[in-house]
């Protein structure tokens, strides 16, 4: 049971993210009498959607430069994450391991049967073995919450509204039978300007709760909140002296990663919830789970 409503949260936020939609969509149809252009941008978006979700392994794992690991290299992990597999009911995903020294680690997959983990190697050094369980039933729970497909949605979504706004810049409301701009030129203006940062900070909320249960559930697939809380403070203390490079295909793999990769920006910007709010929630779980915290 997610206690903080975590799902439920999700579906607000992405509600939220499709009146803006069909918000801006009202206002083009009202000013050029047409709803083309609302299509033609809704079809791109359910394309680039699909191609992303039912490539999404490929992807992070192409953008973190990840081989794949034998048993025979990286024995802990195959341990643990065969463990956890089989505690889950589901099948053992692939291993890959990333060749930088920045601590951090993802899964990604749309379904278990096409499933894949990846650490980095600066994650393996910093993290002992009962930390790493934890990390690895956090990202194994992003899979089998089925978070890629909703991440994927909320991507989509948010390139629909930008698209739509800078069409809504160049072309403006549309023109009247006069030939003049129909509607509030200003009104337009603001919602070209607004629109894509309200999807921006929408689509990382959303990000954020997947984390939260995420952080949940893969502490209650290991049994040991207080292993994932650990890890997570080392984690964040390891990205701030090592973070990856700025790079536009890290920064579309982030929001997949258990802390955000790169140096600390604002809350409303960031795709991961603070460091502390999360072990306080797991600190919370701990007790009700009645497991000791050390």
């Amino acid at each position: 049971m997610h206690k903080h409503f975590n799902g439920l949260k999700t579906t607000l936020l992405l509600g939220g993210m499709f009146a803006v939609l069909l918000a801006i969509g009202g206002l083009i149809s009202a000013g050029t009498r047409s709803a083309t252009w609302i299509w033609i941008f809704a079809l791109i978006g359910v394309a680039s959607t699909a191609y992303g979700y039912w490539n999404s392994d490929k992807i992070a794992i192409r953008s973190m430069q990840a081989r794949p690991v034998t048993e025979a290299e990286q024995p802990a992990m195959y341990r643990i994450v065969r463990e956890l597999s089989q505690r889950a009911g589901q099948p053992m995903p692939r291993l890959y391991v990333s060749p930088t020294m920045s601590p951090n680690a993802f899964a990604t997959g749309r379904n278990p049967q096409n499933a894949a983990v990846c650490c980095t190697e600066g994650i393996l050094v910093l993290l002992n073995e009962r930390e790493l369980k934890g990390v690895l039933g956090h990202e194994l729970m992003h899979v089998y919450n089925r978070d890629i497909l909703t991440s994927s949605v909320a991507a989509a979504v948010a390139g629909v509204i930008t698209s739509v706004a800078q069409f809504l810049m160049f072309f403006g409301g549309g023109r009247d039978e006069n030939g003049r701009p129909a509607g509030n030129p200003l009104a337009t203006i603001a919602v070209a300007l607004l629109a894509p940062l309200a999807a921006s900070m929408i689509q990382m909320a959303v990000s954020r709760t997947r984390e939260y249960d995420a952080d949940q559930d893969g502490a209650a697939l290991t049994g040991d909140p207080a292993a994932l809380a650990s890890a997570l403070y080392k984690i964040e203390n390891g990205v701030s002296q090592a973070p990856l490079p700025h790079d536009t295909r890290l920064e579309n793999t982030a929001h997949m990663m258990i802390q955000n990769p790169f140096r600390k920006i604002g809350k409303l910007f960031s795709t991961h919830p603070p460091t502390q709010q999360r072990i306080e929630r797991l600190r919370g779980q701990a007790e009700q789970m009645r497991v000791p915290w050390n």
